[in-house]
């Protein structure tokens, strides 16, 4: 069964509303997601065939990249920069060198930033991220998968019209990973205490 919800208001986005300068919100979905890139169609980015019998939500984002899943074994990260002049890349770098640091401080390593806005162990994505512009603020969120199988996201997403020059044309099964399946056993409720612990700092 599929849900379709025609307005993006995913708890990652309630920060939209906050008054704060800055503020950060880390959300693990109950459910499955499939979150249409704002340039996106359901028809050209998944691939229903496969997964008839699969329950899942399907909302368009209002940021830009390419289609992706959030589940109960992935965590959404998300900020708000409020009435600031800082620039995308900006953005990216201060929330992207953020996690990075917390997972290391979990043993992760050969972490790297790929692309315009990825993390990776080696040369396979773990997050993704896409920023969202207004004149009064940037909202920025982020897809870490903790322990999602790629099976999963290989199923459910067709290959994207785009990809970053690292990804050279491999599929979700052999570009993607997961903390997990890199060989980490630490549990997502740590993973969630730390980030919001270290994001004080921020």
């Amino acid at each position: 069964m599929i849900i379709f919800k025609e307005k993006y208001d995913l708890p990652d986005y309630s920060i939209i509303e906050s008054k704060k300068d800055f503020d950060i919100n880390i959300w693990q979905p109950e459910e499955i997601y499939v979150v249409l890139g704002r340039s996106d169609s359901f028809e050209q980015a998944v691939n229903n065939r496969n997964n008839v019998h699969l329950h899942y939500t399907v909302v368009k984002r209002p940021s830009g990249g390419h289609t992706v899943v959030v589940s109960p074994k992935t965590l959404v990260i998300s900020a708000v920069f409020r009435n600031s002049n800082i620039k995308s890349k900006e953005v990216f770098t201060k929330l992207n060198t953020f996690i990075i640091k917390v997972l290391k401080e979990f043993g992760v390593e050969n972490l790297q930033e790929n692309g315009i806005s990825d993390i990776s162990i080696g040369n396979k994505k773990i997050l993704g991220s896409s920023i969202y512009k207004k004149p009064n603020f940037t909202f920025y969120h982020a897809v870490l998968n903790h322990s999602e199988e790629v099976d999963l996201i290989q199923s459910l997403l067709n290959h994207p019209r785009r990809e970053p020059d690292y990804r050279k044309g491999r599929s979700h099964k052999d570009f993607v990973t997961s903390l997990a399946e890199a060989g980490y056993d630490f549990s997502i409720e740590q993973l969630v205490e730390k980030l919001r612990f270290e994001s004080k700092n921020i």
